[in-house]
């Protein structure tokens, strides 16, 4: 069940209406049956799965505060669940590469082994709820959070349905006190939660889903076109994945807001970062912070040598590559980001904040650099991203007849849809921007003007109304 379905828009009002009916004793009850059916609409087979790491990870909770006091105990508990847990993941999402990329890597050693592959579909948001079991477990482990007793309550927190199929990766701390917690009903923050979901549904069906014609068209065949069709790709893909995912973010945050739970900010204008360090700060902001506390940190994050540091950083980096999907792709991606990183602690001030032009050039150079790291995430194999990588400035000699036009005519749309493209990515540009200093949404809402207030939300209204005949898409990060 998307998001941009009808379907949902049918299901979500009967939930919102049944959740504020109910006594408060029993909404934890119809969060987890709402929940549990939004994620059977897709494939009811997979309900098992998230049903068995739920309950080995509530088990182990249990079990890890009973034997506190025994270390080896609590070790072992960690280690059963982890491998439990991971295990799970692995065999659904990675068996198939590792498989594949075992025998590639033996038969360069004249060992030639049979490729087993299993035929299992992926099931969706496998990877969320499964990290947001893990760091449960390890809250438990480390003390920081109680173990739930209420299996119920446990259930609805792991598969909470705004959340559960592409994040926030929320953790304990912030939202199981919530799902136990007993709300009233508060206008605001409801009509806030329809405003961000607009807001989301906006970059989603204005702007992802229209680039995403473009971007798709190229990468789908990336051999038949050169230079300037491939640096448009390369930034309609830049546009798209940050639209589709953030867009996501909001409407799950949204939706969340309705049943007056507050799910954390996944992203806070990241294009507008000066630095790829600043960029993981504000980029899928849920994931870094739990690779940082669950990942980075364990090993031993910067409290050791610079050398030491710089290959913690890219182990982190690695690994969220490979959280990404099963693609070396995907840890090539990771691997940019983590040196990236490493470069920038070896030459750039820490604690020193670029103003005017410096971080206006700063951030242009941000951008392109996470630009040309998407190329890697996007393209089918890495073969396919260093052919674009190798050939963006292909023609730039004949700058206006070739280089430019020829790149152009690649996007064929009318001059209504490209002014309506470039409207919408210019109004995703000026709320980012605005987004740095202040929340804009509560900064319209707070105009004086009610005309100017209205207009804005009719601009939106009527944008997603234009483009409903689109043919919308899965959200990207479905299938991770």
């Amino acid at each position: 069940m998307l998001f941009n379905s009808w379907q949902f828009g049918v299901f979500l009002p009967i939930v919102f209406g049944l959740y504020w009916s109910v006594p408060q004793r029993f909404r934890w009850l119809l969060i987890l049956i709402a929940s549990y059916w939004f994620y059977m609409s897709w494939n009811v087979k997979y309900i098992v799965l998230i049903l068995f790491t739920t309950i080995i990870s509530y088990m182990a909770g249990i079990f890890l505060e009973r034997y506190r006091e025994n270390k080896s105990v609590k070790k072992f508990i960690l280690t059963f669940t982890l491998l439990s847990c991971l295990g799970v993941l692995f065999v659904f999402k990675y068996f198939n590469f590792f498989s594949e990329s075992l025998v590639n890597f033996l038969s360069m050693f004249a060992v030639h082994l049979h490729h087993t592959t299993l035929k299992l579909l992926l099931p969706v948001g496998i990877s969320f709820y499964t990290f947001q079991t893990l760091s449960y477990v390890i809250d438990v482990y480390r003390g920081n959070v109680k173990a739930e007793r209420h299996f119920g309550i446990y259930a609805a927190f792991i598969s909470f349905f705004p959340q559960l199929v592409a994040g926030p990766i929320e953790r304990t701390n912030n939202l199981l006190p919530q799902i136990k917690a007993a709300h009233d009903f508060d206008y605001a923050q409801a009509a806030y939660g329809m405003k961000l979901m607009t807001w989301g549904f906006f970059k989603k069906l204005c702007v992802a889903d229209v680039v995403a014609v473009w971007s798709d068209r190229v990468f789908n065949d990336v051999y038949s076109y050169k230079g300037f069709a491939l640096i448009l790709a390369a930034f309609f893909f830049t546009v798209q994945i940050y639209c589709d995912f953030s867009g996501y973010s909001d409407i799950a945050r949204g939706c969340a807001k309705l049943f007056g739970i507050e799910l954390m900010e996944n992203f806070r204008s990241p294009y507008f970062s000066a630095s790829i360090r600043e960029f993981w700060s504000r980029w899928h902001i849920s994931l870094s912070t739990w690779f940082r506390d669950y990942v980075y940190i364990p090993l031993g994050g910067n409290r050791c040598g610079k050398f030491r540091h710089n290959v913690n950083l890219m182990i982190t980096f690695i690994v969220s590559g490979l959280w990404h999907g099963a693609n070396w792709t995907f840890v090539l991606w990771g691997a940019v980001h983590g040196l990236a990183q490493i470069v920038e602690n070896a030459f750039l001030p820490k604690g020193h904040e670029p103003k005017g032009s410096v971080r206006a050039l700063r951030v242009f150079i941000t951008f392109l650099l996470v630009m040309m790291a998407w190329v890697f995430f996007r393209a089918n194999s890495i073969g396919e991203a260093l052919y674009v990588l190798g050939n963006l400035f292909t023609g730039i000699s004949d700058v206006r007849a070739y280089f430019v036009e020829a790149g152009y005519k690649v996007f064929e749309a009318s001059l209504g849809d490209k002014v309506s493209a470039f409207m919408s990515i210019l109004t995703l540009c000026v709320w980012d921007w605005g987004s740095l200093k202040r929340d804009v949404i509560t900064r319209i809402t707070m105009k004086k003007s009610p005309v100017l207030r209205y207009a804005f939300y009719f601009g939106l209204l009527t944008a997603l109304l234009c483009l409903q005949a689109i043919d919308t898409t899965d959200f990207v990060y479905f299938q991770f």
